[in-house]
């Protein structure tokens, strides 16, 4: 008997509810069912974690209090003061990125963040969001941003092409990095626990790796939602500032 082992299984999205209107697959899936999971964990840690705000805080409080403070003191640390009405934004996108993260590294839980559609998804918003902010606060005087200060004219023809071709690929470099990230480490502590189940006695071995891997991956997945989040900052930065 063989047990095969498919150590990217866990990223495969299946149908809960299938559904189709024409050619459009509106399908309720398992990665639907986390989101909705994650959209529901962040709602009640929110709203049940001020609801019955106190000066000495609970756990629920004082996680809720931490979380806001943190993301509120990354958007005034990187975008200043006028960057504050877009902090509710920024703090659903770290609270979705973080929750989806930790989530998923619970066995049989599903990855959304290991899906390059969603995490395209988010910084493609990230992308067109500023973009339309830094026009709309700079007018055309905002292509300036593209025209690097202080470099000879002649070599204008070369560097505008590079700093838009930079500026456009923002989204793509966002996404792969949280995708990439997600899917490495996730595929290793599968293929750890895989080797654990084929050797028997001397799985004490891969699952001494897999508790340092799980370890690493609690880091790794915190660390990418502050890094998503703190670039979205830098990008609405430059929107805004065009710095």
């Amino acid at each position: 008997m063989t047990i095969e082992l498919h150590p990217l299984a866990q990223f495969t999205v299946e149908r809960i509810l299938p559904l189709r209107v024409g050619r459009l697959d509106l399908s309720f899936t398992n990665a639907s069912l986390m989101m909705g999971v994650v959209i529901c964990l962040i709602t009640g840690l929110i709203v049940y974690g001020t609801r019955r705000a106190s000066l000495v805080p609970g756990r629920l409080q004082s996680l809720a209090e931490m979380s806001y403070e943190f993301v509120a003191d990354m958007v005034e640390s990187n975008v200043g003061h006028e960057g504050m009405p877009f902090f509710p934004f920024v703090f659903s996108l770290f609270m979705f990125i973080l929750f989806a993260n930790l989530l998923g590294l619970i066995p049989y839980a599903f990855t959304v963040t290991g899906q390059i559609v969603v995490t395209f998804a988010l910084a493609i918003v990230v992308f067109i969001g500023v973009t339309i902010i830094g026009f709309i606060r700079h007018g055309l005087h905002f292509l300036r941003f593209f025209v690097p200060e202080g470099v000879p004219k002649l070599l204008l023809v070369i560097l505008v092409p590079i700093e838009v071709l930079s500026y456009c690929i923002r989204p793509f470099t966002l996404s792969v990095r949280l995708f990439a990230n997600m899917l490495a480490g996730h595929t290793m502590l599968g293929i750890f626990a895989g080797f654990a189940a084929l050797v028997g006695i001397w799985a004490i071995f891969p699952i001494a790796i897999d508790v340092a891997l799980l370890a690493l991956e609690l880091l790794v997945a915190t660390l990418q939602a502050y890094v998503f989040a703190i670039l979205s900052c830098l990008y609405l930065n430059d929107a805004i500032h065009m710095h």
